[in-house]
């Protein structure tokens, strides 16, 4: 038990880690002086999916569901943490949407 909570804290610290350093991409937006772009609201952080690496914007809460934590796992396995790519999800942009929709329900 105590493996898995330290476990969660680690991840809990790596994605924070992520969520600061997400980027535009080279578009060009201001920052806060903490780094963070002023466009997302507090409470929401930056994904990129599919191909083309579409710029979404999504609320901390899908962070607590398992089925966006499903995402995040893939995420993990084919990308790692430890990039500049921001927080990237290996989903076609059509799931992505329906899973957020539904989340969002």
């Amino acid at each position: 038990m105590a493996i898995r909570k330290a476990n969660r804290l680690t991840q809990t610290a790596v994605l924070k880690q992520i969520l600061k350093r997400c980027s535009s991409l080279g578009k060009k937006q201001q920052y806060d002086e903490q780094g963070l772009p002023l466009d997302v609201p507090k409470g929401h952080f930056v994904v990129y999916v599919g191909e083309n690496r579409s710029r979404y914007i999504v609320p901390i809460s899908f962070l607590t569901r398992p089925e966006f934590q499903s995402l995040l796992h893939q995420a993990e396995e084919e990308f790692g943490f430890d990039h500049d790519m921001g927080l990237t999800i290996p989903c076609e942009e059509e799931a992505f949407q329906s899973l957020t929709s539904m989340l969002s329900a």
